[in-house]
């Protein structure tokens, strides 16, 4: 699995990026997964889809993944 799978919901996001910075990656998209719990208005953090990645949640609207660049 990559990082631009339907995991998360890439296809309806108005302009997801990809950002690079040393052997890290940073995905910055929309998040539009439906969350049965109980958000953080500010910033969110857990554990992502896949080994080794982190999902922080900004203001319930904007995902950024981290990951290990391949």
């Amino acid at each position: 699995m990559t990082p631009l799978n339907g995991n998360f919901g890439l296809e309806y996001a108005p302009t997801p990026f990809l950002m690079r910075l040393g052997r890290r990656e940073v995905l910055v998209t929309r998040d539009f997964r439906k969350r049965f719990y109980a958000v953080n208005p500010i910033i969110e953090c857990d554990t992502g889809v896949e080994p080794g990645h982190v999902e922080v949640l900004l203001m319930r609207r904007w995902l950024l993944i981290l990951s290990k660049a391949h």
